[in-house]
């Protein structure tokens, strides 16, 4: 692809984001978007329109900053698109959208187990499958004729190059629709003909076409823009993590942390894991990796717990320049036995099924903040025990510039090599990878220092509660 740029469109559930990049990996321009949920008939819909409108608009502008080479597609999982022949067979459904009881009843009926798809029933619209049972339910002929599904990476493809394909990172993320032991549908994909609409499969890497006509004249692009097929977003992390030396040929975990905090363990070359060893009603499952291989996983919504305990104040656990100042907040917490219990999520985590609760909660406002990223950290110190993390743990997103955060999960795993990561865009590198492979690391992971407190009789009180 010589020296021209390279694009990476990045899908998140909340902010929709396009970066350009030159061929040694530095960004030149970066654009971003929040994303909305329009109304649609039966459910809450992603807002295609306004993505691509604003994608459009952003390549417009990146194409006179230089030659672009190659887009590469980026997105969050739980989410496919229905095609027909006029395009969009239907609205693209938001996993949080509500599902009947009574559907959502008759679905269970159908799935597989849980040890064979790696894929556990969750709350709301998380899991692929039961999305399109609720659609074929509610829009009587959507999957009849020629209709073709796709994941929301894949669709970004699509849209931008006209050739529709499936990848298996995105296609292997809490669908129900995917058996990692066969690297092949689910039976129940199968028996309920969904798999005869998958779009032919295609690696993560592979270019499937290049721009087309429309969007070439639409944005005033060269013509022979290589599309690639595209990536899930976790993985996407995982892949860019994989490029530190440090753990590019041994297992370690990623700990990918937004709206979503995404423990992903990473198995060494050989390395086996019993899918049936994970605890399914906690939050546990198994992703794909772009070459196919299993990744025990553990998730929650961390972010969107900080987002609702926050409750409108200003209780950032990230914030710049009181790092040092919630340091010292988190001792006294540990010292008062300040605490949170889980969930603000329900349904969903490590704790899916507990009640949320203050413990001694404190009257100060940077305490307040403290306890929050205490929290987050005892829930994800759970999820790492629940997939066996070992060895070495990279925090990497938003919050791990979040001292308090990272140094309690550095004291509570003291067996564990606990790193941050300098790249600050994570998602978008391993996406960019796929378009560059020779690209290294985007940037030096540093050792965490353990938070100097009394926290593990501060974690055994906690649990204590649960």
């Amino acid at each position: 692809m010589d020296d021209r740029l390279t694009v990476v469109l990045d899908i998140g559930k909340t902010v929709a984001k396009a970066s350009l990049w030159d061929a040694n990996g530095t960004m030149v321009a970066r654009e971003s978007r929040a994303n909305e949920v329009v109304a649609a008939d039966h459910y809450r819909a992603l807002d295609t329109d306004g993505i691509e409108a604003w994608f459009a608009k952003t390549l417009s502008g990146f194409a006179r900053i230089g030659r672009i080479g190659a887009i590469v597609p980026v997105a969050h999982g739980a989410a496919a698109v229905i095609l027909g022949s006029g395009g969009l067979a239907a609205p693209v459904m938001d996993y949080e959208s509500e599902i009947p009881p009574d559907i959502r009843a008759a679905y269970l009926r159908e799935r597989d187990p849980d040890c064979e798809t790696g894929s556990p029933a969750m709350d709301l619209g998380l899991n692929l499958g039961l999305q399109l049972y609720y659609q074929q339910a509610k829009l009587p002929g959507l999957f009849e004729g020629d209709s073709t599904i796709l994941p929301w990476a894949q669709y970004w493809a699509y849209r931008l190059s006209g050739v529709a394909a499936c990848e298996v990172s995105s296609f292997g993320a809490h669908t129900d629709l995917w058996n990692p032991a066969q690297n092949s549908p689910s039976r129940m994909a199968v028996r309920l003909g969904w798999a005869s609409r998958f779009a032919p499969f295609r690696k993560a890497g592979d270019r499937i076409g290049q721009i087309s006509t429309e969007w070439a004249d639409r944005c005033g692009l060269p013509g022979d823009i290589e599309i690639y097929a595209g990536i899930h977003d976790s993985n996407a992390a995982l892949h860019a993590a994989r490029a530190n030396p440090e753990i590019a040929t041994r297992g370690a975990t990623i700990l990918s942390t937004g709206t979503w905090f995404v423990s992903m363990r990473s198995l060494s070359p050989g390395q086996q894991f019993d899918i049936g060893q994970l605890p399914f009603d906690r939050g546990c499952l198994v992703n794909i990796d772009p070459n196919g291989r299993p990744v025990p996983t553990a998730l929650f919504m961390g972010g969107r717990e900080l987002d609702l305990l926050n409750a409108g104040g200003n209780h950032r656990i990230d914030a710049e320049g009181e790092q040092p100042a919630l340091l010292e907040a988190a001792r006294s917490c540990i010292a008062s036995s300040a605490m949170i219990l889980p969930t603000q999520t329900q349904g969903i985590g490590p704790f899916a099924n507990h009640k949320d609760a203050w413990i001694n909660r404190p009257a100060d406002a940077l305490q307040v903040t403290a306890a929050m990223a205490l929290y987050v950290a005892l829930v994800a110190d759970a999820a790492l025990d629940l997939i066996g993390s070992e060895n070495i743990l990279v925090i990497d997103g938003r919050f791990g510039n979040a001292a308090v955060f990272t140094q309690s999960l550095a004291a509570l795993r003291r067996e564990t090599c606990v790193y941050t990561s300098s790249a600050e865009h994570d998602v978008s590198w391993g996406a960019l990878r796929l378009a560059r492979p020779n690209l290294g690391s985007a940037g030096q992971l540093s050792q965490v220092a353990p938070l100097d407190a009394a926290i593990m009789n501060y974690r055994d009180c906690w649990r204590r509660t649960l």
